[in-house]
């Protein structure tokens, strides 16, 4: 098998069938926020009875592959409660997993991480159910019932993700590291309306927008465009801190990197979400590209 986290919808498309393959949809729908605060999140599950992957499950970030008990959205569960969502959905050691979503595959990559991060290797569909469409490949509707797996072996990796006070100890230089920002341009610069509490960015964060890793058709550029474009953004300091609105385009940035053979990498889970609501945390907004 590949050591590729990204598989091409002919690829999975001959795989169907297989017992030992399962693929999780992982369709989230966020609007672009109309103004500050405005903060919208609806699972993709209708989307996905409506149409899907034949034989996928719905894995929803919104419910049982989330923290309720974060003070911030869709983060990611404990190991052993991450785990037993991933049981029910038919998830263990010796399955091969796919995952993909209906959006902008950003939501994928975000599943995937989380997956990683408990030592479950996964790919993800290159272009997703949209590519899949275009392809002219079986889609099924209706509810596809999982039957419970195994249990599942945690090999938890302790560096997948970073939490506030090391994010806030990179910024105040007290220890190693970089911070990387996923969000658009305008929303690095807090030059558009934000679903948080504040707009801009945490200081001395590079820029490496998510949607840039994307070509036209929803999917990654080759490793050399990827590398142009990644490349001279990012400082030699190592680790790589990525960072979003969510922990959500910082994945698809994750997945990226990891193209690139990039291995000092993690995600704060929290990301503006979090930072943004305190407001004894400094953020920089309204500077324009190059200041």
């Amino acid at each position: 098998m590949t050591d590729s986290p990204l598989i091409q919808v002919r690829e999975l498309a001959h795989q169907l069938g297989d017992p030992k393959l399962v693929i999780l949809d992982a369709t989230v729908i966020m609007p672009p926020a109309r103004f500050d605060g405005d903060y919208r999140a609806e699972s993709g599950r209708a989307r996905w009875l409506d149409a899907h992957i034949p034989g996928s499950r719905f894995a929803d970030l919104l419910g049982d592959l989330s923290d309720h008990e974060a003070s911030f959205h869709f983060a990611v569960p404990r190991p052993q409660a991450l785990a037993d969502a991933l049981r029910a959905l038919g998830v263990d050691n010796e399955k091969r997993l796919v995952v993909y979503d209906s959006e902008s595959g950003l939501w994928a990559a975000r599943l995937w991480w989380m997956l990683r991060g408990i030592g479950i290797q996964a790919r993800v569909l290159d272009g997703g159910f949209r590519r899949w469409r275009d392809d002219d490949q079986l889609i099924e509707a209706g509810q596809s019932e999982a039957r419970p797996a195994r249990a599942i072996t945690i090999r938890e990796d302790p560096t997948a993700w970073t939490a506030l006070p090391a994010v806030l100890a990179i910024e105040r230089g007290e220890q190693p590291g970089a911070l990387v920002c996923a969000l658009s341009p305008e929303l690095f610069h807090g030059t558009t309306p934000t679903r948080y509490a504040r707009r801009g960015h945490i200081p001395g964060s590079r820029n490496v927008p998510a949607r840039e890793l994307f070509d036209a058709h929803g999917l990654y550029l080759d490793t050399a465009e990827l590398s142009r474009v990644i490349a001279n953004r990012l400082t030699t300091e190592r680790p790589l801190v990525l960072y979003c609105g969510g922990g959500v385009s910082a994945a698809a940035n994750a997945l990226a990197l990891t193209l690139l053979g990039e291995k000092r990498i993690s995600i704060y889970d929290g990301s503006l979400e979090e930072w943004a609501a305190d407001s004894s945390l400094p953020l920089v907004a309204h500077e324009q590209p190059g200041g």
